[in-house]
């Protein structure tokens, strides 16, 4: 795994220009300032009464005691603080909360959790049955293989001998299996097994006659993926399985003997951490454990398969952390040193670190190896740097699947597990492809190509002893990018069956080396260059073959498969607007007349059903571009009347463009109680009530993820709102989930000053099934933040989506049109 990082440094208040002398903006200025006083108050509060005490001459127990009574009020606040607001939370969302509680308590099996996922209670009464003889196997394999490998692995070990194995009468379990059909290709069958064991094992092993080591209880957790692949028209109906662990499993080893040290909390994370990492270099993405169960199945093609593209994250920035730097027993609050870990599978990495700053910078790329799409997830956490221990500022799982499904993705994505926080990325789907005429080299050092290695076994190496052959490993290296395969002991015909992968940046000079080295004494035995070019050169990019080993025996050989790809970005799939039925009528009422809208106007957009309750002025029954006797009125310019700002041109028509009116969707009650703001009840401003024209439109994506069973709604941005003043709008927008009106279930954008085509791309999720969410509503509206006189009206504008009449599966990304209850758009005026 290779990454590059891109040099673009964050801004900062303080900016300095090569040729130019360093300046202070007056913001900046007065921010510090006013931080320098606020530290001063703090210290002059925290040590007058110190002074005071010593001067009067009263006892140091006086400032001990008052500091212990301050500590114990602040605790007890922030305690009555929690039980109220749990108090508040649970009257205005009952089953959530509950739900909720149950989630984070109890350790319920997934079947609870997701529909989706099935319960196997005959498949765990099957292993309960089966365990003992399991326990045999497991006995047999590790006198028989696991013993006779760790003597070799190292000469203090040459004693190691297991005195014990009993696995316990505890078996295995499986929590639940989630079966994939539709969503792969028809010749294979995918299941998802979350496996818990929690046993009682016994182990115990003599490493000399002077150590014993053991192990009592185990505890281990994860999922396990299992393909069924090809499947077949002949007994057993399968050609293969191949079974892996999608992200890493999480143990927890209760050891005996002289290891009882490793249970103590400096060396426990260790002891696990080695233990997982050896578990991941055999059975963790993109190591698999493959079984043909026929002869006509190539173990290399199973056991490590071409990956289903290359996903390029930019760690662009973070915003509103936590600060976790406290000075003074925390009552001078600092701020934090945040840095980002990246993780997917058993690939690691880390950004550079920012010091003391809660909206942190980082401007860095990393590229990862996609094997599973959807089910490879993204791991991203954000830490505060610290000389003890890094405190913890949020983390978010995203899944690969969606990421294949958008082709690109950028937006901020809430930190989760932490009191707030954001995190802006970028993510871009790169598909593999073998046509040459694809290549497009970087000059910024990113990837251009992707090189999978296969590395099968080698012949005839030299011998290092009278009577053995060498124990042996191989490292394969691009440039600096070096990986190194597991050691094979003691023979001259090792067999590695391993596959790696190389991004590369340039084919031309690039080339892959490949040195077989004795694993003790480090010595080379045998070394081979292969060009990238070269396999460029072929029509497939790929060889399959033995070659000849340099410096090394005369009939030594080494047998691999190298096959280049190049990386293309794929574009993202054209947004198809959802379309009316051609026969939905649409009627108006105009001095007691009703008129049905022409086809083509039908045709043009969809148009919600009006409500029962609706009044003609609310409802906006065809569009403003084509009046009712159908010819098309005039296209000239009509300048904003009653506005602050200059006239400018009026609506922009767009084809994808769906237009709701706030009341056709939903009652006059239930909208009037949507809406929690203290000047609901008042009338609009002046200038709202006689404006002629559109208030605007609002672009927004919504999509329902059913991997993680949550709905999103991406709010990106807003265009040709109604100005408020001369400077234009400060905007933001307001999100409700119906019937969900409390104002804690109330979400909000940032707010975007001085503009009427703000942009906020601000994700917002929802916790709720897919079936419950085609029942719901949501409200939108956008918002004025300053307004001149505060008992009128916040409203900008407002659009209603009934998720009843969406596919929230595929997703919907359109521009809105912005309506007002009660208020109408210029063109509704004309017709009536």
């Amino acid at each position: 795994m290779a990454f590059a990082a891109q040099t673009h440094p964050g801004g900062q208040e303080i900016s300095s220009v090569p040729g130019n002398t360093e300046s202070l903006t007056p913001s900046a200025v007065n921010r510090i300032l006013m931080e320098f006083m606020i530290y001063f108050g703090r210290a002059v509060v925290v040590f007058y009464p110190v002074y005071l005490t010593g001067y009067l001459g009263l006892s140091i127990s006086w400032v001990l005691l008052c500091m212990l009574m301050f500590t114990w009020w602040q605790k007890n606040r922030q305690w009555k603080d929690v039980r109220i607001g749990s108090a508040i939370d649970l009257v205005d969302n009952e089953a959530h909360v509950i739900s909720t509680e149950l989630k984070t308590s109890l350790q319920m099996a997934s079947w609870v959790h997701f529909t989706d996922v099935e319960k196997v209670n005959w498949v765990n009464k099957v292993l309960k049955q089966v365990w003992p003889f399991f326990g045999m196997y497991m006995e047999k394999l590790l006198r028989e293989n696991i013993q006779q490998t760790v003597r070799m692995s190292n000469s203090a070990l040459k004693m190691f001998t297991f005195t014990k194995i009993h696995f316990g009468y505890k078996p295995l379990r499986i929590m639940g299996i989630r079966a994939y059909t539709h969503e792969v290709d028809q010749r294979e069958v995918i299941l998802d097994m979350n496996i818990s064991y929690d046993g009682d094992v016994d182990i115990n092993a003599d490493v000399n006659a002077a150590i014993k080591a053991g192990v009592k209880e185990l505890k281990f957790v994860g999922m396990l993926r299992v393909i069924l692949e090809p499947l077949v028209g002949q007994a057993p109906l399968v050609g293969g399985v191949t079974l892996f662990f999608i992200r890493r499993p999480s143990l927890q080893v209760n050891w005996t003997g002289m290891t009882n040290v490793l249970d103590s909390p400096a060396f426990s994370s260790l002891s696990e951490q080695s233990i997982i990492d050896i578990i991941a270099s055999i059975m963790v993405l993109p190591n698999r454990m493959c079984i043909p169960l026929i002869d006509q199945i190539k173990v290399d093609v199973m056991r490590f398969p071409l990956p289903r593209g290359v996903v390029r994250v930019h760690v662009l920035e973070a915003r509103d952390l936590v600060a976790k730097d406290t000075y003074m027993m925390g009552l001078v609050k600092g701020k934090s040193d945040p840095y980002t870990t990246l993780r997917v599978g058993n690939r690691y990495f880390k950004t550079k670190t920012i010091k003391e700053n809660l909206h942190p910078k980082w401007n860095e790329v990393y590229e990862f190896v996609v094997h599973e799409a959807p089910g490879q997830e993204l791991e991203v956490e954000v830490y505060d740097e610290d000389r003890d221990k890094d405190d913890f500022l949020g983390g978010y799982n995203l899944d690969f699947g969606e990421v294949k499904r958008e082709k690109e993705m950028d937006q901020w994505f809430p930190l989760e597990r932490i009191a707030h926080g954001e995190i802006h990325l970028k993510l871009q789907w790169f598909a593999l492809n073998s046509d040459p005429s694809l290549l497009k080299e970087s000059n910024a050092g990113l990837s251009c190509a992707m090189l999978a290695v296969y590395l099968d076994n080698a012949s005839n190496l030299p011998l290092t002893r009278r009577n053995a052959g060498p124990s042996s490993y191989v490292e394969i290296s691009i440039d600096k990018d070096v990986q190194k395969s597991k050691v094979v002991y003691m023979n001259k015909d090792p067999a590695w069956e391993q596959g790696f992968n190389f991004f590369v940046q340039n084919i031309k000079t690039q080339q892959l080396t490949v040195q077989v080295k004795e694993n003790e004494k480090k010595t080379l035995l045998g070394v081979l260059n292969l060009p990238l070019s070269r396999l460029f050169s072929i029509s497939s990019m790929s060889v399959d073959q033995r070659f000849q080993l340099e410096r090394s025996g005369a009939n030594s050989q080494i047998k691999l498969k190298a096959t280049l790809r190049i990386l293309t970005q794929e574009q993202p799939p054209p947004k198809i607007p959802q379309t009316s039925p051609p026969n939905v009528k649409q009627q108006t009422k105009a001095g007691g007349n009703t008129s049905a809208s022409t086809p083509s106007a039908a045709s043009a957009a969809p148009v919600a059903s009006v409500s029962p309750n609706s009044t003609p002025a609310a409802a906006s029954p065809v569009l403003p571009d084509v009046p009712p006797d159908g010819t098309k009125e005039t296209s000239s310019a009509q300048p904003r009347r009653n506005s602050f700002l200059a006239p400018e041109t009026s609506n922009p028509s767009n084809s994808n463009m769906r237009r709701y009116d706030s009341h056709s969707l939903l009652s006059d009650n239930s909208i009037a109680s949507s809406r929690f703001d203290l000047t609901d009840g008042a009338a609009f401003p002046e200038a709202i009530r006689n404006h002629q024209g559109s208030f605007g439109e609002i672009n927004l994506t919504v999509r329902y993820a059913t991997i993680r069973n949550k709905l999103m709604v991406l709010v990106h941005s807003c265009r040709n709102l109604f100005p408020c003043s001369q400077n234009g709008t400060d905007s933001y927008v307001r999100v409700y989930f119906l019937p969900d009106q409390s104002w804690r279930h109330r979400k909000k954008t940032h707010v975007k000053k001085k503009t009427v085509d703000p942009v906020f791309e601000e994700k917002f999720e929802f916790d709720v099934s897919l079936a419950e969410a085609q029942t719901r509503k949501l409200d939108v509206a956008v918002k004025n933040n300053k307004m001149l006189h505060t008992r009128e009206r916040k409203d900008i504008g407002m659009v209603t989506l009934d998720f009843s009449q969406m596919d929230l599966v595929k997703g919907v990304s359109e521009w809105f049109e912005l309506t007002l209850p009660g208020l109408m758009s210029s063109g509704t005026r004309k017709r009536l």
